[in-house]
This record gives C-alpha cells, structure tokens and sequence, in this order.
C-alpha cells in the first residue's frame, strides 16, 4: 500500500480548510457515513461552488453540490441526511451524508468601552467570540480593565479607520456600536455599513438612532444597508444595568448567527 498517495486527499482537504478559514470563507465539509461503497470518502465545496475531493460518483458529487447553498443558508452546524431526502430518484438514495459547516470562528467588534461596551467584550469573550473592543480612550482600554487577553484592545486614533480595518471584509463579523455620542456613532457607522458585516447593532433611543440612520442616508447609504441596522440594539428583556443590556446584545448577536427568532421557547404554550 502507499500510504503517502492514500493520505494526499486528506491532506490536500486539510490545506483547503486551513486556506478558507484564513480568508474567511464560508464552506461545507460532506462525508459519506453509510452506504455500500466509499465510506469516509469526503467533498469540500465553498459559497463560490468551487469543489475539492469526491464522493466517488459524479452523479452524486453534483446532487450534494446542488445542496450547499440550502445549508448554508440553514446556518446549522451540522446535519446527517439520507440522499433519498433531496433524490429519491438517485442511484445512491440509500447514501447517508454528513453536512458540517466550515466557517472561522465568530468575531465580536465592540466599539466603544463604556459599562456597556466593556461588558459586552467580556461576554462575547466568555461566549468564545473572538473579541475587538475599540475606543478613543486610551485609559479605558487598560489590561487593568481587561485582563482577559483573548479580547483584543484597539486605541483609535481614527474611528472610521480602526473600524474599517478591524472589520475587514465582515464575514463572520457581529459589530455592536455602543459608543458615547452622536458623532463617534456615526463615524463607526460609516465605516460598518460599507462592510455589510453579518451583524451591526446601534445603541441607544430610537430618536437618537433614527438620527444616525439618516445621516447615514444623506451620506450616501443605500436603504438596504440601512435595512441591515439593528437599532435599538439587542432583544427586548428588559435590561436595566449594563451587564442586562450586553446580555441583551449578545441574544441578539446570537440569534442572528444561527437564524433565529428570538421569541421565547415556551410561547406555544400560550398560543
């Protein structure tokens, strides 16, 4: 046996992943778990349906391909399916697959370092989000304050500028804009809504948040980049201290990674 050509499928799949998770690529991982051929026999295919590995039947490598984007769009983690679900009519319709979603780990980019901002990196920290805070003020980003390494602390020394390159292309990318005023929120909106991160929060009334939308839109802002802005920021529960409001933010930041409502688990009961 040769074991160095049997391991080179594997390890060109491995080389995919690492380069797809450094650009920040979103992809799907399919293995065949059962069947009567081929099993472990693995196909990698990114949002762009550019495809790496095989099944080992081009009829069904073409069937799954035609599945990714319904995944994707499912935002599940992972699923086992029986190609008899989306072909009954296939040849290998007693196939079952499993699907896992291939996607860096979620990034939180908090801006501003206030009770709000500070509690909210804390949290996305704690919750495993790879976790920006940025603010103005130097003396508020001490590792006094912020001890915990994993939340990295940006001094900005431009607000559009930082955010802008934190931010980076938005994918995988929650944005929470809790600054202290009118014009650092709309320095960091400015720099947000060109990204189109995957989530973008604006703290604060709806007065003032309606204020920051539409000088957003006098700037140029198209009415869907303006559709994408959750403001007021984070779910109605109530929240009253700071720490209540981040836990309000991070629901939120939450339910929009995995498609989810937000409603409460038990409100069939009262239906």
């Amino acid at each position: 046996m040769d074991e160095t050509r049997d391991q080179t499928p594997s390890q060109d799949l491995s080389k995919m992943i690492c380069q797809l998770l450094e650009s920040g690529t979103v992809a799907v991982l399919v293995t065949v778990v059962a069947g009567s051929a081929n099993v472990g026999a693995k196909l990698l295919i990114d949002e762009a349906e550019n495809a790496s590995g095989s099944l080992g039947d081009v009829e069904l490598d073409s069937l799954v391909a035609a599945q990714i984007n319904h995944f994707i769009k499912t935002r599940e983690e992972t699923r086992t399916v029986s190609v008899n679900e989306f072909a009954p009519g296939s040849t290998s319709k007693d196939v079952r697959l499993l699907f896992e979603r291939i996607a860096p780990a979620p990034r939180l980019v908090v801006c501003g370092a206030g009770h709000v901002g500070a509690a909210l990196a804390k949290l996305g920290s704690f919750l495993g989000y790879q976790t920006s805070l940025i603010d103005d003020r130097a003396d508020f980003l001490t590792r006094e304050r912020f001890p915990e390494t994993s939340i990295e602390l940006i001094v900005a020394q431009s607000w559009i500028e930082s955010v802008r390159d934190v931010v980076g292309s938005g994918k995988g990318v929650a944005v929470a804009v809790v600054t202290r005023g009118h014009s650092q929120d709309e320095e960091c909106m400015r720099a947000v809504v060109t990204a189109q991160p995957d989530y973008v929060g604006l703290i604060g009334s709806k007065r003032r948040t309606n204020i920051v939308v539409d000088r957003l839109r006098v700037a140029g802002a198209s009415e869907e980049q303006l559709a994408n802005i959750h403001a007021p920021i984070g779910l109605d529960i109530g929240a009253v201290s700071p720490e209540e409001v981040a836990l309000a933010i991070i629901a939120e930041i939450v339910a929009e990674r995995y498609g989810a409502p937000g409603s409460s688990l038990s409100s069939w009961r009262r239906s």
